[in-house]
């Protein structure tokens, strides 16, 4: 297809000027590779959430996210699964565009949202790299250019193998830019859902064998500082509720003795998990110090505090992954890296802030009421199933697309 008038203007403009440095935030992994982009801020958690379910879904899959320029002195986002890498998108010069897809590659495309890169789209395109725009709204596109160069957004569009749009508005916003009726589909907006943590299922049943009948809250992602507020509160639940038994979770595992020995100073009775067996009538606190079975802790307890929130300086856990095992969910003010989620599962009654120990405590006696949680739980499992629909629907479209590379050869 020829080039359109205003694409040509574009490139020719763009070319102004030498290239800036590209430096790629890691090597490019072995295998497949599907790259994310994210201009829009607010997006990236729900971005993260879908590289994991994309990693998760197809074995050797690794994904890249980038995103615009931080501002300076700003640090890029930590990925969320050992799989994801998350980098810088470059300027939309030839040169730089050139370099950055010579580096990773894609095998596949999911561009969210809007702000579409010229020089960036076109090269994908003559590489055959399939293109799917996702979570398209109004305002995720440039009015003035759309104003100047009208056929320029309107070429872009036309290399996308799928064009999901997440409002009416940003449908009609499609079709004004030239795209037909038919090639759009409307979806709901692109949501962090949740991933369900796994768990041995050995463990489970033997576990909740061993606590039959007793009250459990979890304490995850602690920070020392937060101990002494978690102990206190716990002593003030005891009272109400002598069988309780209250699991921790340490921020950091190296920490799991130093904790243990300050719970023996206060003269609960503490047991290690893997260390002596399971625990009995009498224990009050049980450490664990494995991440990888804090969903078998999820999965027992139906009310759990999520740490690192009470301080400022860590952002706080993702409170989905507790909401995706049915544990309803208390947490502190101090949550600004997960701040949207927290946000979403407060305003449906699916989780509750806490600011200090007695809150805390007698958050933790009245959730323990099986109504209580139960009540919670079905709220937080409506607010992460919303998005679950576009997330599958866009999982599917990648599978299906290097199910069809990978069978040519």
């Amino acid at each position: 297809m020829a080039q359109s008038f205003g694409l040509t203007a574009y490139r020719a403009f763009a070319r102004r000027g030498a290239a800036l440095p590209f430096v790629p935030v890691a090597e490019r992994p072995q295998g497949e590779l599907v790259w994310c982009h994210a201009p829009e801020p607010g997006s990236l958690i729900a971005i993260q959430d879908l590289a994991t379910r994309l990693c998760r879904s197809r074995s050797g899959l690794s994904v890249l996210i980038t995103v615009p320029q931080p501002a300076h002195g700003s640090d890029l986002p930590k990925p969320s699964h050992s799989d994801v890498f998350i980098g810088v998108l470059p300027e939309d010069h030839p040169t730089s565009v050139m370099k950055f897809l010579d580096h990773w590659q894609p095998n596949a495309c999911i561009w969210v949202w809007g702000r579409l890169r010229p020089n960036m789209i076109l090269a994908l395109a003559k590489r055959s790299c399939p293109m799917f725009l996702i979570d398209v709204d109004s305002d995720g596109f440039d009015g003035r250019r759309d104003r100047w160069l009208r056929d320029l957004t309107r070429d872009l569009l036309s290399h996308f193998s799928a064009i999901l749009a997440r409002s009416e508005a940003g449908f009609q916003r499609l079709v004004r830019l030239g795209v037909a009726r038919d090639d759009i589909e409307v979806t709901s907006a692109l949501q962090a859902g949740g991933q369900a943590l796994p768990c041995m299922e050995s463990d489970l049943a033997d576990l909740s064998a061993a606590l039959v009948g007793r009250p459990i809250w979890f304490a995850n992602q602690v920070l020392e500082a937060e101990l002494n507020t978690v102990l206190t509160a716990h002593r003030q639940a005891l009272r109400l509720s002598h069988r309780l038994l209250l699991i921790v979770h340490p921020a950091n595992p190296a920490h799991a003795d130093a904790f243990a020995a300050r719970m023996a100073e206060l003269d609960f009775r503490v047991l290690r998990w893997g260390d002596a067996g399971y625990p009995d009538a009498s224990t009050q606190v049980m450490i664990v110090d494995d991440p990888a079975e804090i969903g078998l802790f999820y999965r027992l307890a139906p009310v759990s505090f999520l740490g690192s929130s009470l301080i400022s300086g860590s952002g706080g856990c993702d409170p989905f992954e507790a909401a995706a095992l049915g544990s309803a969910v208390l947490y502190g003010p101090k949550v600004r890296r997960f701040l949207p989620s927290y946000t979403r599962l407060a305003a449906e009654g699916a989780a509750r802030i806490v600011n200090d120990a007695t809150a805390l405590g007698t958050a933790v006696s009245r959730l323990i009421a099986p109504d209580q949680t139960a009540a919670m739980a079905h709220a937080g499992w409506d607010v992460i199933s919303r998005g679950a629909a576009l997330t599958d629907k866009v999982v599917d479209l990648v599978q299906d697309t290097l199910d069809q590379q990978e069978a040519r050869g």
